[in-house]
């Protein structure tokens, strides 16, 4: 209960920041447009659907998707840049449970997640995408992308934690985009070449994207052929979540409580 109580705390303290920051709000507000337009409307003229189908409805689980991944970077750069400037140490300092902190950074991470997912949905609507399985599929659907941004969330939160520096957070924090390009995000794996389509099907966010076509009831929700985390994608996401979860939350805490000694 003391790390609830104190992880809230430092939930509203991240969230007060945003008042600070409108530089942020207009991001989360114009970014997702532009990137339906982009990718939905530039890219997806050369882009057919396996199966058929709308383009901008395979794409934007996809979107939704990659910006759970997005923190990651997100994260990491805001971890690094509070230990350069010495609020972690004096955090630590504080009489506040050691779970805590990284237990505020990530929900106040996932509640800000969530208001810029909504953003992207309305866009969504907006440019024609559509939910076609129902309310109960697409509340779902909204569950596992929270899930996947509060993953990686603490993914995030332990890479900032070792990193030296904010600069050097700020120098990987791109790396996010290509990590998300090698997945079934944007394009079919159906075509690419052996080697590469593993490592796509492998990818984590590969599984999450189609579980979230197969819940929205948008097309590509699994590659021909695909391999096990294409065809079980609910079960492949609930599984990695719980893997990384089980490795990055006990690793952030500790290093959080350590560092510095």
């Amino acid at each position: 209960m003391i790390v609830l109580a104190d992880g809230l705390t430092l939930v509203e303290r991240k969230l007060l920041h945003l008042r600070h920051q409108p530089g942020t709000l207009v991001a989360m507000l114009v970014m997702p447009a532009v990137m339906v337009v982009l990718f939905g409307f530039v890219f997806g003229s050369a882009i057919k659907v396996p199966g058929g189908g709308n383009y901008r409805e395979y794409l934007m689980p996809g979107l939704f998707v990659m910006t759970g991944m997005f923190a990651l970077s997100s994260a990491m750069v805001d971890v690094a840049t509070d230990q350069g400037r010495g609020v972690t140490d004096r955090l630590r300092s504080m009489p506040t449970a050691r779970a805590a902190v990284p237990v505020g950074q990530t929900g106040a991470d996932t509640v800000t997640g969530l208001f810029g997912l909504l953003i992207l949905l309305t866009s969504g609507l907006a440019f024609g995408w559509r939910a076609h399985h129902g309310l109960g599929h697409a509340l779902g659907a909204l569950g596992v992308l929270l899930l996947f941004r509060y993953t990686m969330s603490w993914v995030g939160t332990y890479l900032g934690l070792i990193m030296p520096s904010a600069q050097t957070a700020d120098a990987l924090a791109p790396l996010t985009l290509p990590l998300s390009m090698l997945s079934n995000a944007f394009v079919p794996t159906d075509g690419m070449p052996g080697w590469l389509r593993v490592v796509c099907e492998g990818n984590p966010l590969s599984a999450a994207v189609a579980a979230c076509r197969s819940l929205f009831g948008n097309p590509g929700a699994t590659a021909t052929g695909g391999s096990w985390p294409l065809t079980h994608p609910l079960a492949a996401t609930l599984l990695w979540s719980a893997f990384l979860l089980a490795l990055f939350v006990p690793l952030s805490v500790r290093r959080f409580t350590r560092a510095g000694l």
